[in-house]
C-alpha cells in the first residue's frame, strides 16, 4: 500500500518490476476504474519499497472503500489458494495452472482444484418493528449482530437459515427472503444475507457461542453494531430505515 496523509492507496505500476519487490506468480483480478489489477505473492522476507507499507488484510478493513477492500480480499483469497495447492491433493504430483480456468490441475490424475469459497448465511429476524440481535462470545465488548453460520454440505441456503436460527437462538422463522451478498475473505467466506419473519418460540441461547440475544428496535439499540461496510450492518440499516429509525454512525 502507498502511504498517504489519510490512509493509503493500492500501488500502481506499468510493469511488475516497477514494484521493486521480489514476487512470484501474478494473478489477474480484472479491472477497477479502467485499470488492470493483479495480485502477486511476495517472496519470503520481501520488504516494502520507500513510501509503501505491507499491510495485513484485517488492517485494511475500514481503511479502504468497500470496492477496493473487496478487490484486496479477492487478491488475498486467490494468493492463499495458490500457496496451498502447489501439489495434487489426491496423488501429490506438482499441479499445473489450468489453461482457461482459475484452477490447478494434476498432470497425472487430472484432479482440478479451484479457489475455495465457503458459503455462509446471515439473517435478520424481524417481528413487527423489532428484530433480533445476538452477541457472540468472540465479539468486542458491547457488540451485537444478526445471526450467521456456515451452510452444510447438501443443504439449501434457506434450510441453513432456519437451522442456524434454531441452533443459535431457538426460534422458528418463516418468509425467508434474500437480501444481498458479500465476499468475506477471512479466510474465504461468501456471506449470503436474508431476512426472516419470526414464527414461534422464545429466545434461548447456548451460552457458549452465543452468550446473549434479545429483541431490539430503532428506539432501543445495543452499545455497538457491526462496522459500516459489513453486510450485517447493511441489513440492519435497511431494516431500521424502513421502520423510521437509524443506527448511530
Amino acid at each position: 500500500m502507498e502511504r498517504q496523509d489519510h490512509g493509503g492507496i493500492l500501488p500502481r505500476a506499468t510493469t511488475f518490476d516497477e514494484l521493486g519487490v521480489p514476487f512470484r506468480d501474478p494473478h489477474y483480478l480484472g479491472t477497477r476504474n479502467g485499470v488492470h489489477c493483479f495480485a502477486v505473492d511476495l517472496e519470503e522476507g520481501a520488504q516494502a519499497p520507500a513510501g509503501m507499507a505491507l499491510q495485513g488484510l484485517r488492517m485494511l478493513y475500514g481503511t479502504l472503500d468497500e470496492p477496493t477492500f473487496q478487490l484486496a480480499g479477492r487478491a488475498f483469497q486467490i494468493v492463499n489458494w495458490d500457496r496451498t495447492h502447489h501439489f495434487c491433493g489426491r496423488c501429490g504430483t506438482a499441479a499445473d495452472y489450468h489453461k482457461s480456468d482459475r484452477a490447478r490441475q494434476c498432470p497425472d490424475c487430472g484432479l482440478l482444484s479451484f479457489p475455495r469459497v465457503s458459503p455462509a448465511v446471515i439473517t435478520l429476524i424481524h417481528r413487527g418493528d423489532e428484530f433480533v440481535l445476538a452477541r457472540n462470545g468472540r465479539f468486542p465488548q458491547g457488540r451485537y449482530s444478526i445471526i450467521a453460520g456456515f451452510v452444510e454440505a447438501g443443504e439449501a441456503l434457506e434450510e441453513g437459515v432456519a437451522r442456524e436460527i434454531q441452533e443459535e437462538v431457538g426460534l422458528e422463522v418463516t418468509d425467508i427472503t434474500y437480501h444481498s451478498s458479500q465476499p468475506w475473505p477471512f479466510p474465504n467466506s461468501l456471506m449470503i444475507g436474508f431476512t426472516a419473519a419470526w414464527k414461534s418460540g422464545e429466545i434461548v441461547v447456548d451460552g457458549e457461542e452465543i452468550v446473549d440475544a434479545d429483541w431490539f428496535s430503532a428506539s432501543r439499540l445495543p452499545e455497538s453494531l457491526p462496522d459500516g461496510i459489513s453486510i450485517s450492518r447493511r441489513i440492519i440499516d435497511d431494516f431500521l430505515a424502513r421502520h423510521g429509525g437509524a443506527a448511530p454512525s
